[in-house]
């Protein structure tokens, strides 16, 4: 079989790829990504000499560039994770997320429809989206996967659209598809426009840490290798024309799990206790801030037996330990561009 993963040089590409390749021999895995800012070749190198490996540098809204690549290789499966995925840079560039998240995932599944054939039976177009898509909870209740939408951002406008047309293309061109809405992922090789690296990295550099308004906002918060894990199963076994929502179970408001972030720096960097929590700083909220996620998983739970692996705390401390043994990666993608980012995000307010 030969797979397509788009997206898959940035921060939870490069775990689905590492996993299908690693558990795939008999498989072809094609790796898309246009190499943008979040897009780091570094993420997989030791894939690069790997049988069933080969990565493919495209943008998904050439769909000039799309068509050649599916006439070329053949792919019999997609799985879907390119997408622009910040807030803040989706507020101060709307039309840039359009073109990517909506007009590329329609590039993408037009791409489908030309060169697969129905009934399609070995077909399928796997799309990767947000629990951002459902809009903002009370302080009760959870996100099912028959919560109406109501996104708030242009970004999660933007996957709230695109997974539209994934189902709008299921229903007109019976094309099998599988949603799932995923909630915020922390890790190994995030680029650190996101809270958890951006905050190690501060903490590494006694930089302030910039938390939006009071730090009410709640988050359910997911292992990216588990998050991994659980596109493989809903991959191989689960229902076509169904959406699915993966989650932590793990709710945490932003500054309290900055604060455990803190204490965790201290004791990894040897620091007093108390140290890095005076690096916290209170700025202006961003416009359309949703108070709080929260996903219901029982589903995947349910149906695959799927859970995470490991304790929030334990991610925490996993995900600490893999920036401070990668200085080099770090400091990579914190150069250059990335320092023009962060003073119109962070210092400008």
């Amino acid at each position: 079989m030969n797979i397509l993963i788009t997206g898959g040089a940035g921060f939870i590409g490069s775990h689905v790829v590492r996993l299908f390749v690693n558990n795939r021999p008999e498989d072809v895995i094609f790796n898309l990504d246009a190499l943008t800012y979040a897009g780091n070749l570094e993420n997989l190198k030791d894939l690069e000499d790997a049988d069933n490996y080969q990565f493919l540098k495209a943008d998904i809204t050439d769909a000039d560039k799309l068509e050649a690549l599916f006439a070329a290789h053949n792919f019999d499966r997609v799985i879907h994770l390119a997408a622009e995925s910040h807030v803040d840079r989706s507020i101060k560039d709307p039309l840039a997320f359009v073109k990517t998240n909506v007009q590329g995932t329609v590039n993408l599944l037009n791409a489908c429809l030309k060169f697969w054939e129905a009934p399609y039976a070995n077909n399928l177009f796997y799309h990767v989206s947000t629990d951002e898509v459902y809009g903002s909870l009370g302080e009760n209740g959870l996100f099912t996967e028959t919560t109406t939408y109501d996104p708030n951002s242009p970004y999660s406008a933007s996957k709230a659209s695109s997974d539209h047309f994934v189902r709008a293309y299921g229903e007109t061109y019976k094309l099998p598809y599988i949603i799932s809405n995923c909630s915020n992922n922390y890790g190994p090789n995030q680029f650190p426009e996101k809270l958890i690296p951006l905050f190690i990295n501060n903490c590494i550099e006694n930089k302030s840490l910039p938390v939006y308004g009071d730090g009410n906002y709640t988050r359910d918060w997911l292992y990216v290798l588990d998050h991994a894990r659980a596109i493989e199963l809903l991959f191989d076994s689960g229902k076509t024309g169904e959406t699915c929502n993966i989650g932590g179970f793990n709710e945490w408001k932003n500054i309290d799990l900055v604060k455990l972030l803190c204490r965790v720096m201290d004791e990894k960097l040897n620091r007093p206790e108390g140290s890095s929590a005076k690096l916290i700083t209170y700025v202006k909220d961003r416009p359309g801030h949703d108070k709080r996620y929260a996903i219901d998983a029982t589903k995947i739970n349910r149906d695959l037996n799927w859970k995470p692996s490991v304790t929030f705390e334990e991610g925490l401390r996993l995900t600490v330990d893999w920036y401070l043994a990668n200085p080099v990666w770090l400091q990579g993608v914190t150069s250059g561009a990335y320092r023009e980012y962060y003073a119109a995000h962070y210092l400008e307010k």
